[in-house]
């Protein structure tokens, strides 16, 4: 286990729950002067008490592990308001619908913050009956290409995986289309948005809008 549960964690996380280390301590069957070890550094909680720690401080555990309180504000589903996370190790890529803890290959991974297209990433999208055909004209070696191209939508998402000496290109249904991303291998990830008269009128759009910053 590469991470484990500090005192400065149980410390935040008790006291964001208005708890003293006394009531955290009865909830967890142990000594209120245990907690207070933990917290100072003196100690550490068995590994046994990780679970019903975690219940007490209202997290699961791999968050009580990572340090990290994750709400899920996208309780609705919504697939245009999920995040990506890409394992630097072995490429697995991984949509939420929320913010989560995800780790892979022993790693806790960030959520990829999408940055508009830039001169170096433009995202074209060309309307092939109810297609976008989605191409970028960028690297596609071994060290810097287009690892995947998505389309999202607020009900679903369809992603292609792309890979060195390929094409940067990938066709996906028109409808419902929000968001078009390009992740680069070397510089993160790209998303444009889809101008929302077109998807309402469930037709190609005239023109790709890009996003601010995010």
């Amino acid at each position: 286990m590469d991470n484990y549960v500090t005192g400065e964690v149980i410390r935040t996380l008790r006291e964001n729950k208005h708890m003293t280390q006394r009531e955290l301590a009865e909830r967890i069957h142990v000594s209120g002067k245990a907690v207070s070890k933990w917290e100072t550094g003196q100690g550490f909680p068995d590994i046994g008490l990780l679970e019903p720690l975690a219940k007490a401080l209202d997290i699961s555990v791999i968050e009580l592990l990572s340090g990290a309180d994750i709400r899920n504000r996208n309780r609705s589903s919504n697939m245009a308001k999920g995040l990506f996370y890409v394992c630097p190790v072995c490429g697995n890529v991984i949509r939420t619908t929320g913010e989560a803890v995800i780790s892979c290959c022993g790693i806790l991974l960030p959520p990829l913050l999408p940055e508009p297209a830039d001169q170096e990433h433009i995202i074209r999208a060309e309307v092939s009956e109810d297609e976008y055909a989605v191409s970028l004209d960028h690297p596609m070696v071994k060290d810097h290409y287009i690892s995947f191209l998505a389309a999202v939508s607020d009900q679903r998402i369809e992603l292609v995986k792309l890979y060195p000496e390929g094409n940067a290109e990938a066709r996906f249904k028109i409808s419902r289309v929000e968001y078009l991303y390009a992740y680069c291998s070397r510089d993160g990830l790209y998303r444009i948005k889809v101008e929302r008269t077109a998807r309402q009128r469930g037709t190609a759009p005239d023109r790709l809008v890009k996003l601010p910053m995010v």
